[in-house]
């Protein structure tokens, strides 16, 4: 089986009313609060140490069965420069797409660097998406 890197969009970034520990690496998030700074309109998306997916990429990653994640709240803001480029937009409600799997075991994992780590399976899953500004490449390449 293939495995591959996934270096999701960055639309924003953590917001204040995220909760972490930063006494380790990476950090230990145990509440996230992902603010928009702006946003190219990928379905999953990333702000170190934490992904984000909508409702939608949620319901796909489900009925695929997929080992290694599982999904948590998240509260979504938009920032003042969003507001500013995006005038009324709205988004689409996104969970916290916890990653807890083991790299090249699970579908779903994290490098020692940070980076996702996902099978050949949920990457066909991921490109069901809009997935547009995603970095893809084959893990170990």
């Amino acid at each position: 089986m293939k495995w591959f890197y996934v270096e999701p969009e960055v639309a924003g970034g953590l917001g204040v009313k995220t909760i972490l520990d930063r006494a380790v690496h990476p950090p230990t998030v145990t509440r996230l609060h992902y603010e928009f700074a702006g946003w190219l309109g990928d379905e999953l998306l990333t702000s170190f140490p934490c992904f984000i997916i909508t409702e939608n990429g949620k319901l796909k990653l489900q009925a695929a069965q997929l080992t290694g994640a599982r999904f948590d709240t998240v509260e979504v803001t938009t920032s003042g420069e969003f507001q500013d480029l995006y005038p009324g937009r709205e988004l689409p409600r996104f969970v916290w797409l916890r990653v807890e799997g083991k790299p090249s075991v699970d579908d779903l994992g994290i490098s020692p660097d940070g980076r996702l780590i996902v099978s050949e399976k949920t990457l066909e899953t991921l490109r069901e998406l809009s997935l547009t500004w995603a970095i893809v490449t084959e893990f170990g390449s």
